[in-house]
């Protein structure tokens, strides 16, 4: 299997590339500048790798929920490289590759809390149930006053996402209903990746005009209106 994943939601930009079990990463935290970096890291991952783009399966990416500019970017260039190869595409939650990280951590963890800083004084955040595969409940945005904290102390449970650093009181409601804390967690493309896998397996590989970013700010605020 050989797959490239990509992310650009969060100040973390960063590729990965799969051949079978080999894994290549690029990883930097910028504050802006995402767009310079992220064509040089992905012809530095296949060129360590020694394929072409066209070799490839898939191309898996960041679909969001995140910055606008940043999920957008990584949407584009994902469409646009696999327009170029002629080859799919996989979009892949940012949340969940948060969750995903948090399992690789801890493999006991049964529950993921994912909160990433939105910004504009909200998190973006979901929870996960984990049971062999990530089962994520649905995406929002809001004050971090408003999410819904697990109550259920029977299981294993993680709050993880750097909301967690910009809202102090968000990560202390889950310290105190049990959670193990994750708060310095980004999405990265190396979990963007394992989370492509399965889906490349079972051919859910979607075509490059599908490759579209999902903010869930806009989601919200036309239910609303």
């Amino acid at each position: 299997m050989k797959i490239l994943a990509l992310d650009t939601a969060t100040e973390a930009c960063s590729v990965s590339l799969c051949i079978g079990d080999r894994m290549l990463n690029r990883y930097v935290e910028l504050e802006r500048g995402h767009a310079e970096h992220l064509l040089p890291m992905v012809d530095s991952v296949l060129a360590e790798g020694g394929i072409a783009l066209s070799a490839l399966d898939a191309i898996a990416f960041g679909r969001g929920p995140g910055g606008f500019t940043g999920v957008r970017l990584a949407a584009s260039v994902a469409q646009g490289l696999a327009f170029g190869a002629q080859i799919g595409v996989v979009p892949i939650s940012d949340l969940a590759a948060v969750a995903q990280r948090v399992v690789q951590l801890n493999p006991a963890v049964r529950r993921v809390l994912v909160a990433n800083d939105a910004r504009m004084r909200e998190v973006y955040w979901a929870p996960f149930e984990v049971d062999g595969v990530l089962t994520s409940g649905p995406e929002r945005v809001s004050a971090a006053a408003e999410v819904q904290v697990p109550a259920d102390r029977s299981v294993v449970w993680a709050a993880a996402g750097r909301g967690l650093v910009a809202w102090p009181e968000l990560a202390e409601r889950c310290r105190a209903a049990g959670a193990e804390l994750h708060t310095d967690l980004l999405p990265r493309a190396s979990e963007v990746l394992r989370l492509a896998r399965a889906a490349v397996a079972a051919r859910q590989i979607l075509d490059p005009a599908d490759a579209l970013p999902v903010y869930v700010r806009d989601r919200v605020a036309q239910a609303s209106s």
